[in-house]
């Protein structure tokens, strides 16, 4: 009976942890004199590398539930296949004193709490770093890619990207050149939404003259777009193709090409 009794035990242990190890957290992580941000990290066994991940909108991951993040945000929703594809899934929330709109995104606070949290996730994984931003989140993404010079970061992913050139921090208005790192422009054929035509996802490309890598993905799928155009529910946000896209997206991240 005592066997029987330290095995159950030792296996529910082991249950415990697994479950553990399965679920994400939600972290505050010190930024700035007085300033906290808000991560999502979720880790997976024998990853291949982290996504940084940033959403679109004002920011944020929803609330954290049973270790997982409900955001919609397209990045927040795939990110269990992120985690299939054998990543760590970090995503950036927000930062306690502001908001995170259009200018915020590329000032010099922003670029020190994400340079902080990426610190911070740094200790939490010594893997290569992959930035993904989608929607207004590739405003920060590509700001982070320009300013926080750390040989942790791998490449860049921008998903739907901000690409009017009148849209204040809009992707093709940053200093493209200053990109060192392969970078993947994936964006939805029937993207909607005014800042973000795929029509314009080219001159993306076009600027980033020093990237040794450099692809564009227009792709086209997906069923019952909803809502705002400029919304994760639309094409915008690559609805009820998911796991295709971020299985796309991950190929071409263990392997870049153009």
């Amino acid at each position: 009976m005592i066997c029987w009794y330290r095995t159950f035990a030792g296996l529910a242990l082991l249950a415990a942890a697994m479950t553990a190890h399965a679920e994400g957290a939600l972290l505050k992580v010190p930024t700035r004199e007085g300033v906290t941000a808000t991560l999502f990290w979720e880790a997976v066994p024998d990853a291949k590398a982290t996504v940084f991940m940033f959403p679109g909108g004002g920011g944020g991951f929803g609330k954290v539930e049973d270790g997982k993040a409900t955001g919609g945000n397209f990045l927040v929703r795939s990110a269990p296949y992120f985690l299939a594809n054998g990543f760590n899934v970090a995503i950036f929330g927000r930062p306690n004193d502001m908001e995170l709109g259009w200018t915020e995104r590329t000032e010099s606070a922003h670029m020190t709490d994400v340079a902080k949290v990426l610190n911070f996730v740094k200790q939490k994984s010594d893997l290569p770093v992959w930035i993904v931003g989608t929607s207004r989140g590739t405003v920060s993404a590509t700001a982070m890619a320009i300013n926080v010079r750390d040989p942790a970061i791998a490449g860049l992913v921008l998903t739907s990207s901000v690409v009017r050139y009148a849209t204040p921090g809009a992707v093709p208005r940053q200093d493209l050149k200053a990109i060192t790192v392969p970078v993947l422009v994936y964006h939805h054929a029937k993207d909607g939404c005014k800042h973000c035509q795929a029509s314009e996802a080219p001159f993306i490309i076009k600027g980033l003259t020093n990237a040794p890598i450099k692809k564009l993905m227009v792709v086209d799928g997906g069923a019952n777009p909803t809502g705002d155009v400029c919304a994760g529910q639309h094409w915008h946000g690559f609805i009820g193709m998911e796991r295709n896209a971020i299985d796309q997206i991950a190929a071409w991240i263990k392997a870049p090409s153009n």
